[in-house]
């Protein structure tokens, strides 16, 4: 296994201006708690326009040029986003500028599904890189080492491309992906823009690369990718979650913590009050405290209040009313166990089928 490679650098040439940290987890967990929805990017047309697909022999745009293919260009696949991708990649950027600065720059690997024309982004991972002469070097003995170790957990997901956060497409992000294209012929890229103020839209486009003729010389241009959300029920259920907390701009408790802890308080409060009470009635009884009548009596009125009825019939029924509420409690609990442990059964099946998938496709090709 290659040695890790060294903290990654800051790109000190993003613009941008400081704006909240949590702008884009936010828009992102809202719009991934509704239904999915379809988004499409335009890009301004190129001189001339014709679809291709994306290689190696293509030349970077230079300086200042466009580098978008023309509104003619036809994407050839269409993709599926995780909330999951979003999540992890908006809170890369928040930890690395939390860490390092106000204007950080993260690269990070999408791995995924790709069935035919469709490809299904699923998850992600942070990438480290270096600046050498002012353009971004992917450092590629570190994507391997993860790549390694995410084959090991999730052996069906492939690498489809990669992410950053910025808000447009420029030449910098053209020699990036000529660097991406050594690992996939053809990748995706996939753009966060986590300053951006638009609550009523996913601060993300995604595109794919082509191969373009502009004034006789061959150029890789980006072509704009329509996209929609696809969630899985435990993603739809922590993506709700994070909605409902990150839209709450204050700091109250939810329902049930406040009542449980009313009740804790309340438990306190007793516990002290009686041992208070004990503490005198020992203090009476050893001579210390001279005795006073009324507050034995009150003493005395309390011991008797539960149960308040002294007989062999009373006795039964309560011990099978406090068996019966044990009884219940036990079951909810053998309830709870009986269902984490059908999730970890549940759980297990999948990552074993994608394991014996795994085994069954390597088995294919060697």
């Amino acid at each position: 296994m290659s040695q890790q490679p060294a903290e990654e650098k800051m790109d000190v040439d993003n613009e941008g201006v400081s704006a909240a940290a949590g702008a884009a987890a936010a828009s992102t967990s809202s719009a991934a708690a509704a239904a999915p929805t379809a988004s499409t990017s335009q890009g301004s047309p190129s001189p001339v326009p014709a679809a291709g697909t994306s290689g190696l022999s293509g030349k970077a745009a230079p300086e200042g040029k466009n580098v978008m293919a023309g509104s003619a260009t036809v994407p050839s696949v269409t993709c599926s986003l995780h909330p999951l991708v979003i999540m992890n990649i908006s809170d890369h950027w928040t930890r690395t500028r939390a860490q390092k600065g106000s204007k950080p720059l993260a690269f990070g690997a999408l791995i995924g599904k790709q069935k035919g024309r469709n490809i299904e982004v699923m998850n992600s991972f942070e990438l480290k890189y270096d600046i050498l002469n002012d353009d971004v070097v992917i450092m590629m003995d570190y994507y391997h080492v993860k790549e390694e170790q995410y084959k090991q957990v999730f052996s069906d997901l492939d690498f489809l491309g990669w992410y950053t956060t910025d808000g447009i497409p420029t030449e910098k992000h053209i020699n990036i992906h000529r660097q991406i294209c050594e690992i996939n012929e053809c990748p995706i890229m996939l753009l966060l823009d986590p300053l951006s103020r638009n609550m009523n839209q996913l601060p993300i486009s995604v595109y794919e690369s082509v191969i373009d003729i502009v004034q006789g010389d061959a150029m890789m241009l980006f072509v704009p990718l329509s996209y929609t959300l696809a969630t899985e029920e435990a993603e739809r259920i922590g993506v709700d979650h994070v909605a409902r907390m990150s839209t709450n701009e204050s700091d109250e408790n939810s329902t049930v913590v406040e009542h449980l802890l009313a009740q804790y308080s309340a438990i306190k409060m007793l516990n002290s009050r009686v041992k208070i009470v004990l503490a005198y009635i020992k203090a009476v009884e050893s001579g210390q405290l001279e005795p006073n009548q009324e507050i034995l009596r009150m003493a005395y009125s309390l011991s008797r209040r539960l149960p308040v009825v002294q007989n062999p019939a009373f006795k039964e029924e309560f011990y099978t009313q406090s068996n019966d509420v044990g009884l219940i409690t036990y079951l909810g609990a053998l309830t709870k166990v009986s269902n984490d442990m059908n999730q970890l059964v549940n759980k297990f099946n999948v990552l074993y089928d994608r394991q014996g998938m795994g085994r069954r496709l390597r088995g294919i090709f060697f």
